[in-house]
């Protein structure tokens, strides 16, 4: 069993819903109430602010395989960031291949998938991933 890590990024009680009415620009704005909407669907949960910027739904305790730490982290989750929105996906991005093929204009991390607005993705595979996500497991 790994060590817990004690991270600054944790739940908090901000509401979410007047999180993303803040955001300033509208399509950003838009959109995160979208993406919203499409994960609340998926993983039948509440949403909640992590840390300061972080919309995460779920709870999971995840094990890094390389040190062994374990943190609590959410499910599934996103950030509407200044330059594109971090969708935070279960499990690592590569589970994902064969959608990613079909989603249209993105870019992706270990375990993040980053896209600059809805309009340029196909939103119907963008839900599939969604849907993937919020029914996978976390694996060591």
């Amino acid at each position: 069993m790994g060590k817990l890590a004690d991270i600054k990024t944790r739940p908090t009680s901000l509401n979410v819903e007047t999180f993303i009415n803040n955001i300033q620009d509208e399509q950003k704005r838009n959109d995160s109430l979208a993406i919203l909407n499409i994960m609340k669907k998926a993983i039948n949960d509440q949403p909640k602010i992590w840390g300061k910027a972080l919309i995460g739904f779920g709870e999971v305790r995840v094990k890094s395989p390389a040190t062994g730490r374990e943190v609590d982290w959410f499910r599934i989750g996103f950030a509407p960031r200044k330059a594109n929105f971090s969708l935070y996906l279960t499990g690592g991005i590569k589970r994902y291949a064969n959608e990613l093929e079909k989603l249209g204009k993105h870019k992706t991390g270990v375990g993040c998938l980053y896209i600059n607005r809805l309009s340029d993705v196909d939103i119907k595979v963008l839900e599939a991933i969604i849907n993937k996500a919020a029914k996978e497991q976390w694996q060591d």
